[in-house]
């Protein structure tokens, strides 16, 4: 049999042979769930400063009896106001590549660079967003299964040593509504954001198979919405910077809020928005960023019966 004797063209390195994907594939972000729940403040924008006074009537006491003597005057009951304010911030982010870059890729670093810097944008309004909800002087922490601290300083001050669970929904939603006479959120229902495992704790209960049995089709229709317990609306927040995953004793607990009408406002006077400014240097140096001017900020920034809005479900 005849031999054959094989002679390589290269001298050394490695043997290739591959091809290029025509689709870019692109990180996947968390889910954005706050900002959808912010109100925008009237009366703000452009040429108004740069801090927003918010003015709040207190409630006037109730007495006991409004009864009228005939020989007596009316009594006079006092009126009284306060105010809070949220200071507008700039914010943005951007970034740059060349245009040998740009003339060599396959794929466009301008386009890559629009659609990550939107996703950037995204998650940092809404730990933004989440920020100022989690500024509840109201707080709850589980000290086991069914009992719950509170705190109204807006300083947790004991360790949690329980995940949240359906219980603690009820204790929530009958706080809010005997003690701080919370307005619902909606017509019948509060609404709560709960990090990934504050919900696994509520899902994990053997009673939330109750309340989900009564869930009918179209019934959630929030972004991330997991359904309804104890009149509370529950969104799932996968962001650990918006909400931890790691609060109380061992690392037990879930971060979570849970809040009515009038929970926290945002003040603009810039859209955050793309922009792709000219080049420099010729042309051959380009950037893209996003740029805005806003601020987030709780509307009652008290644990005042009638004021406090918010609960947040935390840890020391």
């Amino acid at each position: 049999m005849a031999q054959f004797t094989w002679a390589f063209d290269a001298q050394s390195g490695v043997w290739k042979n591959s091809s290029l994907s025509t689709k870019m594939r692109v990180a996947a972000i968390a889910d954005t769930v706050f900002y959808q729940f912010v109100q925008t403040e009237p009366g703000f924008g452009k040429h108004k400063g740069e801090t927003h006074n918010i003015f709040r009537w207190k409630n006037i006491a109730v007495p006991a009896s409004a009864v009228l003597n005939e020989t007596t005057r009316i009594p006079i009951d006092t009126l009284q106001s306060s105010a809070t304010s949220i200071t507008i911030q700039e914010i943005g982010r951007g970034v740059e590549f060349t245009s040998f870059v740009q003339d060599l890729s396959v794929f466009d670093p301008e386009k890559g660079a629009q659609k990550q810097l939107k996703n950037q944008m995204e998650l940092i309004l809404d730990v933004m967003s989440a920020s100022a909800f989690k500024t509840a002087k109201v707080c709850a922490i589980p000290t086991s299964l069914t009992a719950i601290t509170w705190d109204t300083d807006g300083t947790p001050s004991t360790s949690a040593t329980s995940n949240l669970t359906v219980a603690h929904c009820a204790s929530i939603r009958d706080y809010m509504r005997l003690n701080l006479h919370v307005p619902f959120y909606k017509k019948g229902y509060y609404m709560g954001i709960g990090s990934t495992k504050a919900l696994r704790g509520i899902k994990n209960d053997p009673d939330f198979q109750d309340w989900q049995k009564y869930l009918k089709a179209g019934d959630t229709f929030y972004n991330s919405e997991v359904g309804q317990v104890e009149q509370i609306k529950w969104i799932e927040s996968n962001y650990d910077s918006s909400l931890s995953n790691s609060k109380g004793t061992g690392s037990v607990l879930g971060e979570a809020v849970v809040f009515g009408d009038d929970g926290v406002a945002m003040i603009e006077a810039e859209t955050p928005e793309l922009r792709v400014p000219l080049p420099a240097d010729s042309g051959r140096f380009k950037s893209v960023s996003w740029i805005g001017e806003i601020a987030f900020g709780a509307i009652w920034d008290t644990s005042n019966d009638g004021e406090a809005k918010i609960v947040r479900v935390t840890s020391s």
